[in-house]
C-alpha cells in the first residue's frame, strides 16, 4: 500500500517518530485524547493529530483496536489467554486466545505475575484466562482477573456397559469430542453409571489395553433421553442450567414496578409483533404521521422495552448471574435464559393488557427515513395487542387474521408506511446485504428432528429489525452525547489479509474490489448484485460472508462496519442479552431516569465485562450450532446410503465441506473419495481440481453425494460424492504428497443452521 500523502505540519504537533515512540512506550494511553493531552495539544492541534493517526493507520504502521491505537500485532490491554507451560523458573506463560497470525506473524508469549495474595483459584496450567496485559519493552507480562476456564481435565461422553466385564474393565466412554479417544472404566470406577448414560468423567492413567482409563465422577442423565443432546453442548460448554437458590429467591421478592418517576403511557397503543411460539416479550412498537407542519411526510416512531434494570440491579444476586450467563441460548427443544423466569417470562415480558414498566424511545423520521431528532422516556405501558410475525403480515396483505384485524387501521397500516420511509433511509446508508437463508428445525414430541424449514422472511421481520436498529443507534447516540460510558457493539472491516484474500479471488472472476482505505459495505453489495443472475451467487456470498470480521461487544468504539453505522449499541433486548441491560442502566443515570443506575464500580469494569460478554456470545452460538449437528445427524443415522442433494461449502486440501439442501445438515467428503484422480487444492478460487482429467468442484457447486457413515454423538457425517464434477482443463503434472494424505486436519468452516451469523446474531434477535 503507498503510503499516505504527506500533510502540512502544525506548529507544535509531534512527528511521526515521536508520535510512534509514545504509544510504544504508553500502550494504556493511545487513544486520541490521552495523546493529545500528553503532547499539549489544543484546537487545529487535535484535527490534524486525528488525521496524523488516521493516516498512520492507513499505512498499515499502526492499527486501531477500539478507541486506542497500536501497532499491528500487538495485544490489546484487556485479552483472553490459555495458559500453557512454564518458564524455567517455574513461571506461567501463556499465548493469546484470538490472534491473526496474518496480520500479526508468530503469537507472542505472554509470561504470567502471580499475585500471591490474591483471593480465590490460582491460575495453572491449561487453564483459560481474561488478563490485563503490560506491554514492557517488547515482552508481554499479564495479571489474571478472572479464570475462564478452570477445569478442563473432564471428559463428557456416553457410558457403553461391556454385557461380560472382562479383566476389571465393566466398559468404556464414547466422547462426544470428535477428537478424543475413546477411555475404558474399570468396575471400581463406574459408581452409579448405567449402560448409555451421559456422564462427566476424568481421565487417570493408561491401562493395558492401550486406550487410557477413566473415572465416571457426575452421572448427567440417559443419553437416548428428550433433550438430551442440548443437554450435551450445555456441559461440554460449561452453561448455566439451574440459578442458584439465592438467586432464585430474589427473584420470588420482586414485585410490580411503581410510577415513581414514569410517564403514564398506558393508553398508546403499543403492540408486540413476535415469533408465534415466544414465551417472552421485551419489546411493543407503535408509529404514527408526524403533524409538525415542518416535517411533512414524516414519522413519530415508538420503541418501547422492557424495563429490566428496575428488577435487577447493579451487585444483586440476579445481576452476578446474568453477568455470568451473558446472555440467553437457544436450542430447538429449550431456551436456558440468562434472567430466571419470574423475571423474563412474567414481570418483564410485555403482556397483552397488563401493566408493565418499560424504557422508551420515541423517534422523530423524515419522509425519507433520516431521523430527525429523538428522546428517551421511562414510562409504564401496556401492550394493547400480541400479535405474530405472519398475523400481522397476512393482515397487511389483506388475508383472514382475525386477531390482527382490529389493529390494521390505527395500529399496523401506520407501522408499515412509517417502515417504507426508513426503508428508504436503510437503502441511502447501504448496509451490508447478504442473502443466507436460514433454517430452523421442528421437533417431535419425542425431542427428535420431525422436519427442517426455511422461514419466510416478511416484511413483519424486516419492520422490527429496522426499528431495533433504530432505537439501539439512538442509545448509543445519547450515552456519547451524555459522556456516559457505555458497552458498544461493534463490527469492524474485513482485516487487509481476508481482503486480499478475497481480492484475488475476485479477479478470478474478473470482479474488481476497491482499497482498503476506501471500501465501505456498498462496494460488497454492487458484488453480491452483479452476479445475483449468475451460477456465482451462492460461491461469492460464501466468500465475502467468510472475509468480514467477527462482531464483538467493546469499551471503544469502532462502528459497526456491516450496518454502516458510526455508533451503535443494543439496547432492545436486555431480556436475553446483558449488553443491553448495562446499556439500560446507562441510560437511567445519564439521563437521571431514576433507581437502577449504573454505578462507578461498573464502568470501571465495562472493558472486561465487554470482553466476557462477547465470549459467552461466541459459546453460545457454539453450543446451538453443535446441538444442530448432533440432531440432524441422528436424523439421518437410520438413511446410510442414501443420495441427498447438496452444495459445497467450504474447500480445504483435505476434502469438501457439503451442505445437504433439504436439512441444512454439514458434511464432510474426504479427498480420496472425490475419485481416482490427484486433485490439487486452489485456495484463491476456493476448489479442487484433477491433475489429470481436469475435473472441477468448487465452493458454491450443487452436488450429488451419498451418506456412508452418521455419527449423532458427535454430530459428524461422512459423504462420498456422487457427481462427476465440472470439466475443466488438465493441470501440469507437479511435484506433490501421496493423494489423500494431506497434512494437518480440516478447519470446519462457519456454520449457518441454527448458529447465527458472522455478525454474532440471528436475524430474529432483530438488530444485529
Amino acid at each position: 500500500m503507498a503510503p499516505s500523502p504527506k500533510r502540512k505540519k502544525i506548529p507544535g504537533l509531534p512527528s511521526r517518530a515521536a508520535l510512534l515512540a509514545w504509544i510504544k512506550d504508553n500502550p494504556d494511553k493511545t487513544d486520541k485524547r490521552s495523546v493529545a493531552r500528553a503532547f499539549n495539544l489544543k484546537g487545529q492541534q487535535k484535527i490534524d493529530l486525528k488525521a496524523m493517526l488516521k493516516d498512520l493507520a492507513a499505512d498499515g504502521v499502526l492499527e486501531k483496536k477500539g478507541k486506542r491505537f497500536a501497532k499491528p500485532g500487538t495485544l490489546p490491554t484487556v485479552t483472553v489467554l490459555d495458559i500453557l507451560t512454564r518458564d524455567r523458573d517455574g513461571g506461567l506463560l501463556a499465548k493469546p486466545v484470538d490472534w491473526d497470525e496474518a496480520t500479526g506473524g508468530k503469537a507472542p508469549t505472554v509470561a504470567i505475575v502471580q499475585d500471591r495474595n490474591a483471593k480465590g483459584p490460582t491460575a495453572g496450567i491449561g487453564d483459560r484466562v481474561l488478563a490485563r496485559i503490560r506491554n514492557e519493552s517488547g515482552s508481554y507480562r499479564a495479571k489474571v482477573m478472572k479464570i475462564l476456564d478452570k477445569d478442563r481435565g473432564t471428559v463428557l461422553g456416553v457410558y457403553r456397559a461391556n454385557k461380560k466385564p472382562e479383566d476389571g474393565m465393566a466398559g468404556r466412554i464414547e466422547p462426544v469430542e470428535r477428537k478424543q479417544d475413546e477411555l475404558m472404566v474399570l468396575e471400581n470406577a463406574v459408581g452409579d453409571a448405567q449402560d448409555g448414560d451421559l456422564v462427566e468423567v476424568t481421565i487417570a492413567k493408561s491401562g493395558r489395553y492401550g486406550l487410557k482409563r477413566a473415572k465416571i465422577e457426575r452421572v448427567i442423565g440417559d443419553y437416548r433421553s428428550e433433550k438430551a443432546v442440548s443437554l450435551i453442548a450445555l456441559h461440554q460448554h460449561k452453561i448455566p442450567i439451574d440459578f442458584p437458590d439465592a438467586v432464585m429467591k430474589e427473584a420470588e421478592k420482586a414485585g410490580p414496578a411503581d410510577m415513581k418517576k414514569r410517564e403514564d403511557w398506558r393508553e398508546l397503543p403499543l403492540i408486540t409483533i413476535d415469533p408465534a411460539d415466544a414465551k417472552d416479550h421485551d419489546d411493543a412498537i407503535y408509529a404514527a404521521p408526524d403533524d409538525n407542519e415542518n416535517n411533512k411526510g414524516g414519522f413519530v416512531v415508538t420503541v418501547a422495552i422492557a424495563d429490566v434494570s428496575w428488577y435487577v440491579r447493579p451487585g444483586s444476586q440476579m445481576d452476578q448471574e446474568a453477568q455470568k450467563r451473558g446472555n440467553s441460548v437457544y436450542f430447538p427443544d429449550r431456551v436456558v435464559p440468562m434472567l430466571p423466569e419470574r423475571i423474563s417470562n412474567e414481570l418483564c415480558s410485555l403482556k397483552e393488557d397488563v401493566d408493565r414498566p418499560a424504557l422508551a424511545v420515541r423517534m422523530i423520521f423524515d419522509a425519507d427515513g433520516h431521523k430527525r431528532s429523538h428522546t428517551f422516556h421511562r414510562i409504564m405501558m401496556r401492550s394493547h395487542a400480541r400479535l405474530a410475525y405472519t398475523e400481522a403480515q397476512d393482515a397487511i396483505d389483506g388475508r383472514d387474521a382475525p386477531r390482527a384485524q382490529p389493529w390494521l387501521e390505527n395500529v399496523l397500516k401506520p407501522l408499515w408506511q412509517a417502515y417504507f420511509a426508513l426503508r428508504k433511509g436503510r437503502n441511502d446508508r447501504g448496509p451490508l446485504e447478504l442473502d443466507m437463508p436460514e433454517r430452523k428445525i421442528l421437533l417431535d414430541e419425542n425431542g427428535n428432528v420431525d422436519r427442517v424449514i426455511v422461514p419466510p422472511r416478511l416484511d413483519a421481520h424486516k419492520l422490527v429489525e429496522e426499528f431495533m436498529i433504530q432505537a439501539n443507534v439512538a442509545a448509543a447516540e445519547t450515552l456519547e452525547r451524555k459522556k456516559q460510558p457505555l458497552i458498544y457493539r461493534t463490527h469492524d472491516a474485513p482485516s487487509m489479509a481476508k481482503l486480499e484474500s478475497l481480492r484475488e479471488f475476485l479477479r478470478s472472476l474478473a470482479i474488481p474490489l476497491a482499497r482498503a482505505g476506501q471500501l465501505r459495505p456498498t462496494h460488497f453489495n454492487d458484488i453480491l448484485r452483479q452476479v445475483e443472475e449468475t451460477e456465482h451467487k451462492e460461491l461469492v456470498n460464501q466468500v465475502v460472508l467468510r472475509s468480514q470480521s467477527q462482531a464483538a461487544y467493546t469499551q471503544g468504539n469502532i462502528g459497526h462496519f456491516g450496518l454502516n453505522l458510526a455508533k451503535y449499541a443494543h439496547f432492545t433486548s436486555p431480556i436475553r442479552r446483558y449488553a443491553d441491560l448495562i446499556v439500560h442502566r446507562a441510560l437511567v443515570g445519564a439521563l437521571g431516569l431514576g433507581d437502577g443506575a449504573i454505578t462507578p464500580e461498573e464502568e470501571a469494569r465495562l472493558d472486561v465485562i465487554a470482553e466476557e460478554i462477547s465470549l459467552t456470545e461466541r459459546r453460545a452460538m457454539l453450543a446451538e450450532r453443535q446441538t444442530v449437528d448432533r440432531l440432524i445427524s441422528a436424523h439421518l443415522a437410520d438413511k446410510i446410503g442414501a443420495e441427498f442433494d447438496g452444495r459445497i461449502n467450504g474447500v480445504t486440501r483435505a476434502g469438501l465441506f457439503v451442505t445437504l439442501t433439504e436439512t441444512g445438515a454439514d458434511g464432510f467428503i474426504p479427498i480420496s473419495k472425490l475419485g481416482d484422480d490427484y486433485y490439487i487444492y486452489n485456495e484463491t478460487t476456493h476448489a479442487v481440481q484433477g491433475e489429470h482429467s481436469g475435473t472441477l468442484f468448487q465452493m458454491g457447486d450443487e452436488v450429488r453425494v451419498k451418506l456412508i457413515e452418521a455419527t449423532p454423538l458427535a454430530g459428524a457425517l461422512l459423504f462420498q460424492m456422487i457427481s462427476e464434477g465440472r470439466e475443466g482443463d488438465a493441470l501440469p503434472r507437479t511435484k506433490r504428497s501421496r493423494p489423500g494424505s494431506p497434512s494437518g486436519k480440516p478447519k470446519r468452516p462457519p456454520k449457518r443452521a441454527g448458529g447465527g451469523n458472522k455478525f454474532g446474531q440471528k436475524r430474529s434477535s432483530r438488530g444485529r
